[in-house]
């Protein structure tokens, strides 16, 4: 065993143990949950007894995880640098991006596009919360004015735009894979 596995050995028992806790379950419960002895699970929340495949899969499904997160060890993205994008006065930080979904935070200084030309529409949905400032959503020819700790929700075949109003502002955004895929619109062509 490597010292890399070895570290990903400690790092699983701590996370089956941190679940339990969270969960408020004792050991007993949780053996009995995923069909082990009360004496196994300590073990091997202790390092005492190897990590069986079969037993993660069933302390993963017990504790309401998938093996996977269980055992994942991507911990370099902890500290990220904002993107800018000052031709669009955009400065984003991707907060956490997963397969079908992005969460993005987003500070926007210039006003949304008067421009009905540059309003952009794609298959999905959208979800913002404006964290300071105001935002001007723009949806078709709707106007909407959002301020500090107000949300919207809106499906994306909308033509839309957001922008800041009276100064710089704040979102937290969520975009589904479809919608996500229609903000890289800007982004130059691959081949294929």
């Amino acid at each position: 065993m490597t010292q890399d596995d070895g570290e990903l050995d400690s790092l699983v028992r701590k996370r089956i143990r941190a679940l339990r806790v969270a969960q408020g379950w004792s050991l007993e419960e949780l053996a009995n949950r995923a069909h082990l002895s009360q004496s196994t699970l300590s073990r091997i929340e202790n390092g005492q007894r190897r990590l069986a495949l079969d037993q993660l899969v069933t302390l993963a499904r017990a504790l309401g995880t998938s093996l996977d997160q269980l055992v994942e060890t991507a911990a370099d993205d902890i500290v990220t640098s904002p993107m800018i994008d000052a031709a669009h006065g955009l400065m984003r930080w991707t907060m956490k991006s997963e397969s079908g979904m992005s969460v993005v935070r987003q500070r926007m200084t210039e006003p949304p596009p008067d421009n009905p030309a540059r309003m952009r529409a794609h298959p999905g949905r959208e979800w913002l919360v404006v964290l300071s400032g105001t935002a001007i959503l723009m949806l078709g020819h709707k106007r909407f004015r959002i301020e500090a700790n107000q949300a919207a929700e809106f499906p994306t075949m909308l033509p839309h735009a957001i922008g800041a109003e009276g100064g710089p502002c704040e979102i937290l955004g969520i975009f589904d894979r479809d919608a996500q895929r229609g903000h890289k619109a800007d982004a130059p062509a691959q081949p294929d």
